[in-house]
């Protein structure tokens, strides 16, 4: 075994530890989590499928800067507004899921959403089909068909996840959505098969605003979720 394969084979173990611990694993005794879309190639389409954003125990006293224990109806502060429909989704959410933690899922659902975004410009079905509720999966499918049909191939680097934060949250009978909107900066260029650039900058880096939903099955063993619906402004 020369020193390359020790490299890769290393390679691949960090990789495989990273995913697992983005996109969770089945333990037996954990909830369902319900998740995410990519973008402008579906808008809004929900799913009984799921993809996985670590979901942990909350800790009240983490909840709010400094430790002290959150006042009443201040439950989200940081997050969303008392009273809010934000506020009432991740109620209803947590009264149903106890281990719904949704600083935990942010921190999850930046770590999906460039996962996502890299798979689909590289065309790695088998990543997608994990992360993606089938709706979503086959309209990313689509555009992937596309590409190779035309002999095109997208390059594509994040610059930076300047943000990402709820804008919406509810629970439909056992179903955990939660939306979250990313701010990030990147490049990406597609080429045909001669080099030549037809769509993108490969010098400019483009703002990008994405709203993703994630969905969840609360009631299932599964802790993983998907990605159901996408959009962007």
């Amino acid at each position: 075994m020369d020193i390359y394969t020790i490299i890769f084979l290393a390679l691949a173990v960090f990789i495989f530890i990273r995913l697992r611990a983005v996109l969770g694993q089945r333990t037996g005794s954990e909830r369902t989590p319900f998740d995410h879309a990519a973008r402008n190639a579906v808008q809004g389409a929900p799913d009984n499928h799921v993809m996985p954003v670590p979901n942990k125990a909350i800790d009240p006293s983490a909840a709010v800067p400094g430790g002290e224990m959150p006042a009443p109806g201040d439950r989200w502060r940081g997050l969303a507004e008392p009273g809010t429909p934000l506020a009432r989704g991740l109620d209803a959410i947590v009264a149903d899921d106890s281990s719904f933690d949704p600083r935990h899922f942010l921190t999850g659902a930046r770590s999906a959403y460039e996962m996502i975004v890299l798979a689909f410009a590289n065309g790695d079905r088998r990543a997608l089909r994990d992360l993606l509720s089938s709706e979503v999966y086959e309209s990313f499918d689509a555009v992937i068909k596309e590409r190779e049909k035309q002999e095109q191939k997208t390059e594509t680097r994040f610059v930076s996840i300047d943000t990402a934060e709820l804008v919406g949250a509810e629970l439909r009978d056992r179903t955990a959505q939660v939306t979250v909107r990313f701010v990030s900066q990147m490049i990406s260029v597609t080429r045909d098969k001669g080099g030549n650039i037809v769509d993108g900058n490969p010098d400019k880096v483009a703002d990008i605003t994405d709203i993703w939903t994630f969905a969840r099955d609360t009631g299932s063993r599964d802790p993983n979720w998907k990605l159901v619906g996408t959009g962007s402004h």
